[in-house]
């Protein structure tokens, strides 16, 4: 931080003094701002620019004592007023300013200007690489020649050379805000819980949310560095925590809006099935799921023909609808098939239970000879043995690409349903394992995001720091698809979200709601490579075939390190 060289930055400014570098400009900052001149008109030289090196340091000096008030005077640099960069024209690098610091105190009542100190700060240091964002670019001529005084005069020494800033394009993300200031008004607001809510493009937000570390390092990967402004498609961070979290993320099984289901014909207490934790790494070994009478299933897995949701279709099911119907069969994921007998309804004409019998001779998948397969699966938990958790669908926390650009205001554009809020059940192992979470985080050994799941057909979920053993709350990190891409349908509009949740889109004509994703051609993957070699193509005079490096990254386990990439390349 630049108050720990403050004493250094002051005896620098003495020293510009002494050497002609630096003057006392006792103008107003309007007169300053007039003398300055434009981009296109140079500045002038103000009355005080000749003022002798011996009365600039005796004010200075009186300065530093708290001698004069603020606004009096300032010590600027006496560089060029006639430069093509403004910021060389006689920059400001003191100014008086009576505030208690939150290092220093009241020890000092003169303050460094930001491209002084910085600069000093990096020489001191022995920084060789100060890297900025592009708006600094035209600051790097005073950053140099600030450096060349500080590290002439033995101010600062530099074994490997003086510091160079280097600029490159910041990051910036669609649906989201990463201003400082527009962050503060988010928490300042009441528009977000705080610096750690979930939604908030901070290190403790997205921590918190369950983003591994894996998933930013990949993103960091993909999106690079570059020189030109660019704004990253939030579905690229979404995308990096899918393929991360596919790896690392064990499977359970979690209700997120329960229907119960009551089994009629089943006889005697549980049965339990022992279900893989991860379907690709059996070393995870296997987890007890239970199955008995009493069940639930999601709401949205069944479709009442019958009541108020079949209505608008005169009781027809979407087309290519496989999940239950009244009448009609589904698959119990790794269990049985279910008959759906009877709706129980409330008041209002809801389905509160459905009355269903299961199928003995179709478990764990299989489907009896002369019996046509059951298309359909759903997941479910058992009533008796399962957990109420707290399920906060996170959502992307603006609904517009660039926040405020059509008003003005970035707050109208917050996305409403980006936090919504759920009492669902989840399967005994999951409680089990936020208990022993629980206590590794009491102990300091652990986090509550290191604690996540794949939801299976739901999402991807990460445990929350306001979780205790009898409240257990679980963020969604991520859909198991991307909700905000191209439609599947021909009347949902692009950039809306789709899928579990999504509010209604006038419908147009339309492919079958259980069809495949359709794949958004128009987004494309770069990737920037170094050719290490080109040779000529052994069958085509017209192209060469290239050794490419990509970054392709560390080697998965069991794999050999990525070599480069063989392309071929048009002449």
């Amino acid at each position: 931080r630049a108050s720990a060289y403050f004493g250094t930055l002051y005896g620098l400014a003495e020293r510009l003094i002494g050497d002609g570098d630096a003057y006392v400009d006792s103008q107003t900052a309007e007169e300053m701002r007039a003398g300055r001149g434009s981009l296109t008109e140079p500045g002038t030289d103000g009355p005080y620019r000749g003022r002798s090196p011996e009365e600039s340091l005796r004010i200075f000096r009186e300065m530093r004592a708290g001698n004069h008030p603020e606004g009096s005077h300032v010590l600027r640099a006496k560089i060029d007023m006639s430069s093509p960069n403004l910021n060389l024209r006689d920059p400001t690098l003191y100014r008086i300013k009576f505030e208690n610091h939150p290092h220093t105190g009241d020890e000092w009542c003169i303050y460094p200007m930001y491209d002084f100190a910085h600069a000093v700060s990096d020489a001191t240091e022995g920084i060789t690489h100060s890297c900025c964002t592009l708006e600094f670019e035209d600051h790097r001529p005073l950053y140099d020649w600030v450096v060349a005084r500080a590290t002439a005069g033995g101010a600062a020494e530099c074994p490997q050379g003086p510091p160079r800033q280097m600029e490159f394009s910041r990051l910036n993300l669609k649906h989201t805000v990463l201003s400082k200031r527009k962050l503060i008004q988010l928490v300042e607001g009441g528009h977000v819980t705080g610096w750690d809510d979930p939604r908030m493009p901070t290190l403790s937000g997205v921590r918190r949310r369950g983003m591994t570390p894996d998933a930013l390092r990949l993103f960091c990967s993909r999106v690079g560095i570059s020189k030109t402004d660019s704004n990253i498609d939030y579905a690229l961070l979404e995308d990096c925590a899918r393929e991360t979290m596919d790896k690392s993320a064990g499977r359970a099984f979690a209700v997120i809006d329960p229907l119960r289901v009551t089994v009629t014909n089943w006889e005697g207490g549980l049965e339990t099935f022992q279900i893989p934790r991860h379907p690709k790494e059996e070393s995870r070994g296997l987890r007890d799921v239970p199955f008995g009478e009493s069940l639930y299933i999601e709401r949205a897995d069944f479709f009442d023909a019958a009541g108020p949701e079949g209505e608008p279709s005169g009781g027809r099911p979407p087309k290519g609808y496989k999940r239950l119907l009244e009448g009609g069969q589904v698959r119990l994921k790794f269990a049985y098939v279910l008959s759906c007998d009877e709706v129980v309804r409330d008041d209002e004409g809801k389905p509160v239970e459905l009355r269903c019998t299961y199928d003995p001779a179709t478990r764990a998948g299989v489907t009896p000879e002369g019996q046509k397969r059951v298309k359909g699966i759903v997941h479910w938990v058992e009533a008796s043995t399962a957990t109420k958790c707290a399920v906060r669908d996170y959502d992307r926390l603006f609904s517009a690409e660039e926040p405020g650009a059509a008003t003005g205001d970035f707050l109208d554009d917050i996305n409403a349903a980006s936090n919504k809020v759920a009492t669902g059940v989840m399967e005994p192992s999951v409680a089990e394992d936020v208990r022993a979470t629980l206590d590794e985080v009491a102990e300091g050994k652990s986090h509550h995001g290191s604690l996540h799941y794949q939801f299976e057909r739901s999402g991807y979920y990460a445990l929350d720091s306001d979780s205790t053993t009898d409240d257990v709350v679980f963020n969604r990190v991520v859909t198991l698809r991307d909700t905000w891409g191209a439609p599947r349908d021909g009347g949902a509009a692009a950039g809306k979200p789709r899928g579990r949740g999504a509010s209604k889109q006038p419908q147009g004509k339309q492919k079958s709601a259980g069809g495949p994703p359709v794949e958004d051609v128009r987004r494309i993957a770069l990737r920037a490579g170094t050719i290490l070699s080109a040779e000529p193509h052994p069958e085509a005079d017209s192209l060469l075939v290239c050794s490419v490096e990509c970054g392709d990254g560390p080697a998965e386990d069991g794999l050999p390190p990525p070599g480069p990439r063989t392309v071929g390349a048009g002449l």
